[in-house]
């Protein structure tokens, strides 16, 4: 496993663009799979998650081409077209796509086994087991949620209504694409508005699918077997890749960096407010409208960070950019406290756990809550000179590279190859700003 090591070094400063935005990525292969015709995809995120999506599609029937740089085109089967795959569907890390392709898969009359790589596996799958189940398909799974897992999508599937139990948007989109193939109305409800891109893509391509904000939350309806017209997209920069270098301009003293095309879905931008609520210099510029998303520029300079208390925001706005918020909270003035996060202990790792333990490798005082962290910022700099341990999670091994920069001793970070699950250029990128990432083979 090739270390990464991480060392405070000069200011950042520069203008980046960072990869296309995985949730998006994933969905429009999915989707354009589902199309009658060719669609154009510009920008897809080519890390190894979205890859593996796209070889899943390919399993079922679709054809995909790689054109170029982040250039793809799409050959559809049509909804209801999926054919079962010749082999074991192996999904890698993506948790993503993995719901959301059960989804795919329960209102096909198809047979699908998958599997993933030891985190993957470890990350449980009953929360879309269950409503797919509803729709008539038969899953069955490790201890009845883990992977490998065994699906006999139905060929005659029934419309649900469902209401999920946890903010997730892989449940919601998981029902909402087993309502493709399904005749009649798929409802969904949610006590709290999850990341819409599903719905958005669906609406573009010509589907029946209607979205209504109540005081209950928020309730999603799509009218099954339709017919999706087939796209030209280009993929914004994710916002989850965005919050590495975000957090780093922010800490690392002296820094002024803009972040260029960067998706702004309202539903996914928590980590922005936040970092202003701890006094991060952060400015949205040149904001417009890219293939059905908000998109803008994002100026960061170096500031001093103050401790938070109060989210601005639902954790759901931000689920995935926790880790790197722990990493500014830790270089902050103040004790910081985080709760009802449970969802971060079944993500690629037990990011509660994950995160508190190479904070405290690093010199950081933390403690451990069932639903979050209690961190004792340093007001500058932390101590550093410790060994962190990704548990093959790749936002674990990016948020300590960031944290590196405002370092005393070096950061080591066990392994460096789970970055290329989605931000494959991200050393390179982070050392063209001016940081010090090293990996040691």
């Amino acid at each position: 496993m090739p270390q990464l090591i991480s060392s405070c070094n000069a200011p950042l400063k520069g203008e980046i663009k960072v990869p296309g935005d995985k949730s998006i990525s994933h969905r429009a292969l999915m989707l354009s799979g589902l199309a009658v015709g060719r669609s154009e995809v510009f920008g897809l995120l080519e890390g190894e998650d979205v890859l593996a999506t796209a070889e899943a599609m390919r399993a079922m029937g679709a054809t995909i081409n790689r054109l170029g740089d982040g250039h793809w085109e799409i050959f559809g089967v049509g909804v209801g077209g999926l054919k079962s795959p010749d082999n074991i569907i192996d999904m890698g890390n993506s948790g993503t796509s993995t719901r959301l392709l059960m989804g795919l898969m329960a209102s096909h009359d198809i047979q699908v086994l998958m599997t993933g790589d030891d985190s993957l596996r470890s990350r449980p799958m009953g929360r879309v087991i269950s409503p797919l189940s509803e729709f008539g398909a038969e899953i069955e799974a490790r201890d009845g949620t883990y992977l490998p897992v065994s699906i006999k999508g139905t060929g005659m599937p029934l419309p649900i209504e469902y209401t999920s139990p946890v903010a997730s948007a892989q449940v919601k989109s998981a029902v909402i694409l087993a309502g493709l193939n399904t005749p009649g109305i798929t409802t969904l409800h949610e006590s709290v508005a999850t990341r819409d891109h599903t719905e958005r893509m669906l609406s573009a391509m010509g589907a029946d699918i209607q979205v209504d904000d109540h005081a209950d939350g928020r309730t999603v309806t799509i009218r099954g077997e339709a017919e999706l017209k087939p796209i030209t997209l280009e993929v914004p920069g994710d916002i989850s890749s965005s919050a590495f270098p975000l957090v780093a301009a922010s800490i690392a003293e002296g820094s002024d960096v803009l972040i260029k095309n960067v998706g702004l879905n309202p539903l996914r931008t928590g980590v922005i407010p936040v970092l202003c609520a701890m006094g991060a210099d952060v400015t949205i510029e040149n904001e417009r409208m890219l293939g059905g998303e908000p998109v803008g520029d994002l100026h960061v300079k170096a500031a001093d960070l103050q401790a938070i208390h109060d989210l601005p925001v639902d954790p759901s706005t931000m689920i995935d950019e926790f880790p790197v918020i722990f990493c500014a909270a830790a270089t902050a003035n103040g004790i910081s406290r985080f709760t009802g996060l449970e969802e971060l202990r079944v993500k690629e790792s037990d990011r509660l756990g994950v995160m508190a333990a190479g904070l405290q490798a690093n010199g950081v005082a933390v403690e451990e809550l069932e639903d979050g962290l209690v961190i004792h910022g340093n007001d500058g700099k932390v101590p550093g000179g410790g060994v962190v341990q990704t548990h093959l999670d790749h936002r674990i091994a990016m948020s300590f590279s960031v944290l590196g920069l405002k370092a005393e001793k070096p950061i080591t970070i066990d392994d460096a190859t789970p970055i290329q699950t989605s931000f494959p250029s991200f050393i390179d990128l982070m050392n063209g700003l001016g940081a010090a990432l090293e990996v040691l083979d």
